[in-house]
């Protein structure tokens, strides 16, 4: 990390500056830039650990100074606020620091999934009219060579682009780029933060595009420095007593930017980088760094129990531990009691969408566990049931499933570029997320699955979620996934693939039969196929379009 080699003398000027303005504006209701998540941070906590990365340890004031250093850099090329920056970056510390440098330089950020190709890479540059691309080039975690760059460079909107490689080692970074070392060198690790809006974008974030080319999803400055904000509502937080976050979620993804990075600068915490999720280092981080948050999405949980042995003190995660949560997909209920068992911690269930900042709902903090659901909508947020294909509320009874809607501070201002997108998922301030739920009596949301997931055999709706927590309390499936494929009579048939515990007995056939006798006809699954492992996504999510 020499990058962040700037003297003494100026981290001191750097704090100074920060305390002095914070006391000019003290009272003063300005908009919230998201940047000032790390500058309120460096100003009262300048020595407190930010970003942790092996044997790398650096303060929130060392992460302010080296964004500010971007900042300038930004502002040198002539950056202006609104104008759109992409960033390709793994978990390291060149993620925040870059983030918030675009974020001080009053423009957009434009986080890119680092498993894209160059043509993909190219139409998200083109499609958000990128001025600038910081990217962590020429490794496994981030595929993109020429082919990327010369894609780009035949669009309209690059007549002022530049290129960055994240990376100060690159022995060869791509033909007219340069290092983010040769870029920084010179810079003033102090900055004047352009003013915003909260109504400016902060970020677009691009949608996954299951259907369809990905789309950019812009959220407001208020959208994500709210939605970080929450922790206190949500997870009990306190910059008096921070937590240390165990960051594996990806941090180009909305999850791990706004739960874990965003979500521990507001609240002085510290993050703990893993560039690459795998069950046993994940652990021993936890162990070493004392973690006392956790956020994952179903599968490292699936993960982490599994890697459990001789060599973990799980006594010891237990003691640290405080708050264990998940997103992104629904937790197995035998996962969820499995863990609470294991590690004395309750998941906290959340629900939320790139659309929405992320988060729509949570569990409550401190409540009493209620396996299976999302919980209940986040303070200034509202959800409600709609009929599935139209914008009327269903008539509710404890069964009831309709396809969730939210509104409140979180909803994004639109899809860049995408007035018909924009008009078809959002009215009256009501978003429709295409998820499909149900809500007991207290209020409380339970998913019951992705409404394209949904499967139809011969005329009756079954959820594939409803099947995969069955097959799940099997004591010889470990992981389970459950598809609609194509069938000349049912229209579909039920389809589970199976990850078997080590050492199973049952066979394929065997599943099949148990299977029939837990649920009912129309349900269970006809055709089980054992596999060694699932597709998912960088963020973990089974990719089910991919089975078939």
């Amino acid at each position: 990390m020499q990058l962040l080699g700037y003297c003494a003398d100026r981290v001191v000027e750097t704090r100074w500056a920060f305390q002095t303005r914070a006391a000019t504006q003290k009272g003063a209701m300005m908009p919230k830039s998201l940047s000032s998540l790390l500058e309120d941070a460096a100003a009262a906590y300048p020595d407190r650990e930010a970003v942790v990365l092996g044997d790398v340890r650096l303060t929130y004031a060392q992460v302010n100074g080296a964004a500010n250093q971007v900042a300038n850099l930004l502002a040198s090329r002539g950056i202006q606020r609104g104008d759109k920056v992409a960033l390709s970056c793994p978990n390291l510390p060149y993620f925040p620091i870059v983030y918030y440098g675009i974020l001080k330089a009053g423009a957009t950020v434009v986080p890119l999934n680092i498993l894209l190709k160059g043509r993909e890479v190219a139409y998200h540059l083109a499609d958000s009219d990128a001025k600038a691309y910081f990217c962590f080039q020429g490794t496994p975690e981030l595929p993109i060579g020429a082919e990327g760059w010369e894609g780009f460079g035949q669009t309209d909107s690059c007549e002022q682009f530049f290129l960055i490689t994240v990376d100060p080692t690159a022995a060869s970074p791509i033909d007219g780029a340069e290092t983010l070392g040769q870029a920084l060198a010179g810079q003033a690790p102090t900055f004047d933060t352009v003013a915003v809006d909260d109504d400016d974008t902060a970020v677009i974030l691009y949608t996954s595009g299951t259907t369809g080319q990905p789309k950019g999803a812009e959220l407001r400055h208020r959208n994500m420095y709210d939605n970080a904000r929450s922790g206190t509502d949500l997870f009990g937080a306190d910059p008096a007593r921070p937590d240390t976050y165990l960051c594996v979620l990806p941090l180009f993804h909305s999850f791990g930017q706004t739960v874990i990075q965003n979500g521990a600068f507001a609240f002085g915490g510290t993050v703990v980088l893993l560039p690459r999720f795998e069950a046993k280092p994940a652990l021993a981080l936890m162990q070493k760094e004392n973690v006392t948050f956790f956020a994952g999405v179903p599968t490292m949980y699936w993960g982490l129990l599994g890697a459990l042995d001789d060599t973990v003190d799980v006594s010891k995660l237990a003691s640290n531990l405080r708050v264990a949560a998940a997103g992104g997909s629904a937790l197995p209920v035998e996962v969820h009691r499995d863990f609470e068992k294991r590690f004395g911690v309750t998941i906290l269930e959340g629900y939320g969408l790139s659309e929405t900042s992320p988060v729509a709902s949570f569990s409550e903090y401190g409540a009493p566990a209620r396996p299976g659901s999302i919980g209940i909508p986040i303070p200034g947020v509202e959800m409600k049931l709609l009929q599935p294909g139209t914008w009327d509320e269903i008539e509710w009874t404890p069964d009831a499933v309709g396809e969730i809607a939210i509104k409140g501070h979180n909803i994004m201002k639109g899809y860049y570029n995408r007035p018909d997108a924009t008009a078809e998922s959002i009215q009256d301030g009501w978003f429709r997320s295409g998820d499909l739920a149900r809500r007991d009596a207290d209020g409380w949301y339970y998913i019951v699955d992705r409404s394209k997931d949904m499967i139809i055999r011969g005329g009756f709706n079954v959820y594939p979620r409803e099947i995969e927590e069955v097959l799940m309390t099997h004591p010889d499936v470990s992981l389970a996934a459950v598809v609609g494929v194509p069938h000349e009579s049912h229209g579909e048939e039920i389809k589970a693939y199976i990850i078997p515990v080590e050492g199973a007995n049952a066979s394929e056939s065997d599943i099949v039969a148990w299977a029939k006798e837990q649920m009912a006809a129309y349900k269970y699954p006809r055709i089980v196929q054992f596999v060694p492992s699932l597709p998912m996504t960088a963020t973990g999510k089974i990719l089910k379009r991919e089975l078939s």
